[in-house]
């Protein structure tokens, strides 16, 4: 099995992140800078930013952060907030030039926050779509299937190419990457079979897809029953699934493996049966990954 090298958004200056909150709450510039690097040299192709609810309330810190990660690194940064405003201080804080002229990434805009799409006229952007939920009698609503996947990001796409001129090469479609350990409505295979449908769309050709790996493996035990390391083979078991379907961005951790597994594999074959299921089947033949 072969794929084309997955480009990585480093996941890892987030609070959600213990080791980075910490940093966050002692406004530990160095210690930021030290993480952006390692994930630098662990082989990003961008850098995440998102300092959590101080960016709301400290603006000075967020462009301060900015122009560190940009003063210690000399790739693009991806800024990973849903306010306008925010984005405005992240976008404004961005120096290109420390970024060999690559343009940064606003993460993320969904149907029922298109406002956002006007931080494109503060500087030319790639962009994430959110593709998991759609915009219904005035609310968000959560997609349960492939078809509203793809229907979203065409109307979101086809948005940005003719209102704000945006090249596909600059679209990045989120089609969120469920846990599997609480998937009891198929919501990864819902995920698998959308990218087919946006992969197969002519009009979307030269986008790109990705998603939040480490999402997949969460709350789950350590090993599986064959004694490999459960979280990073499931890790793998779905992106060696998605990205013959055109799945070629993630963001995640550098420093993991995210290369397809063989296909004999055991955890791949356990995977492959969990996603076609659903409710207590789902979770009786999970469990079977990690207990005899």
């Amino acid at each position: 099995m072969t794929q084309q090298k997955l480009k990585i958004i480093g996941e890892r200056i987030n609070p959600g992140f213990r080791s980075s909150k910490v940093l966050f709450d002692n406004s530990d510039i160095d210690g930021i800078q030290q993480l952006a690097r390692k994930q630098q040299d662990a082989g990003a192709d961008y850098i995440n930013i998102n300092i959590g609810s101080r960016a709301l309330t400290d603006i000075g810190f967020m462009a301060d952060v900015i122009t560190a990660i940009q003063d210690a690194v000399d790739i693009p940064l991806s800024f990973d907030f849903p306010s306008y405003e925010v984005q405005k201080i992240c976008l404004e804080a961005y120096d290109q030039s420390k970024a060999g002229g690559a343009k940064p990434i606003i993460n993320s805009i969904s149907e029922h926050r298109e406002d956002m799409m006007d931080a494109l006229n503060i500087r030319p952007s790639k962009v994430i779509i959110m593709a998991s939920e759609r915009l219904e009698d005035g609310a968000g609503k959560a997609n349960k299937k492939a078809e509203q996947v793809h229907a979203v990001a065409r109307r979101l796409s086809e948005r940005l190419v003719d209102k704000y001129d945006l090249d596909r090469d600059d679209i990045i479609i989120d089609i969120s990457i469920t846990t599997l350990a609480s998937d009891t409505e198929g919501l990864i295979r819902m995920a698998l079979d959308g990218m087919v449908l946006i992969h197969q769309d002519p009009d979307l050709k030269g986008i790109h897809m990705m998603g939040g790996i480490s999402n997949v493996g969460m709350m789950l035990p350590k090993k599986a029953v064959d004694g490999s390391p459960l979280k990073n083979s499931i890790e793998r078991a779905f992106t060696s699934l998605a990205c013959p379907r055109g799945f070629d961005m993630v963001l995640g951790t550098p420093w993991h493996d995210y290369s397809p597994l063989p296909e004999d594999h055991f955890v791949l074959n356990k995977f492959k049966q969990i996603i076609d299921l659903q409710g207590l089947d789902a979770l009786r033949t999970l469990r079977s990954l990690y207990k005899a």
